[in-house]
């Protein structure tokens, strides 16, 4: 222990014992030989040495306050994210299922840009209305990748599911995919006009990399495994277009959405129809 902390113990130990040894020095007419004025005197010196310690502790109360000052301007959030960013990569955690109330609000607080990429939506029913709401009031961009109907990927992810044990029959993947193109074909018409534009669908043939649902820089990423929907398998959430899982991410979604057809919502089993890929992009 520093000697100036000894010294300050011991004088704030003597400070303390003063009090009742002058009661007792005056009580005895000890005080009466110092001085008439005895007592006041005593209790002057203890006031001037509490008052003297008490100005050594506030060079303490500065230091602590320089601490203060110093852990307010540390930016302890943003450090904390992009440790995790270098560390993880952007993951921020992972989710044994699809997080449905999380995505939900993701889709309605987005700022510039929603992004599904699935082979289809079996969740579709439960975030129309959230894209509804994207698309007029928060004014941003949806675009949905879905599986080509009619592609060999869809009769082999069909054989992958086949084994599901929460389905009571085979999963048809091409009508699930048209059923959800039905229905992203009366969203766009019940949208206002304005609104149509910011809704976008393609269709890709290729194999399904990933599942992803986007909302500005949050992914919701999972795999398509067999025997299991990928929206039932662990989600994996990253943040950020520019860590390192999410630029992954992105480059997928972007290259998926370049070799990707545009359908068109109006009348989209025309749309399909008439499309036609020159082979499988691998």
């Amino acid at each position: 222990m520093p000697v100036r902390h000894q010294a300050e113990r011991i004088g704030l130990a003597l400070t303390t014992a003063a009090g009742p040894l002058t009661i007792l020095a005056d009580v005895l007419g000890l005080l009466d030989e110092v001085s008439p004025n005895g007592v006041q005197l005593v209790t002057l010196l203890i006031l001037t040495s509490v008052t003297m310690f008490l100005l050594l502790e506030v060079r303490r109360f500065e230091i602590l306050d320089s601490v203060d000052r110093r852990l307010a301007a540390l930016d302890i959030d943003g450090t904390a994210t992009r440790l995790r960013r270098e560390r993880y990569g952007g993951v921020e955690r992972v989710h044994p299922e699809f997080p449905t109330a999380q995505v939900k609000r993701l889709v309605r607080e987005a700022r510039t840009e929603v992004g599904v990429l699935q082979t289809w939506m079996p969740n579709l029913g439960h975030l129309q209305d959230d894209f509804r709401h994207a698309l007029t009031d928060g004014g941003v961009r949806v675009r949905i990748l879905l599986l080509f109907p009619s592609s060999e990927v869809a009769n082999l992810r069909r054989e992958a599911l086949r084994d599901m044990p929460t389905a009571d029959t085979p999963v048809d993947v091409k009508a699930a995919i048209e059923h959800n193109l039905t229905n992203l074909g009366l969203l766009y018409a019940a949208l206002p006009d304005a609104a149509r534009a910011r809704l976008e669908v393609r269709l890709y043939n290729s194999l399904p990399s990933m599942a992803v649902y986007r909302a500005d820089e949050t992914y919701m990423v999972s795999s398509f495994l067999h025997s299991q929907l990928a929206i039932n398998a662990p989600q994996t959430e990253i943040e950020g277009c520019d860590s390192a899982r999410g630029a992954e991410v992105q480059k997928e979604l972007d290259t998926l959405w370049e070799i990707g057809k545009p359908v068109e919502l109006t009348d989209w089993r025309r749309s399909v129809d008439a499309m036609s890929f020159d082979r499988m992009t691998a």
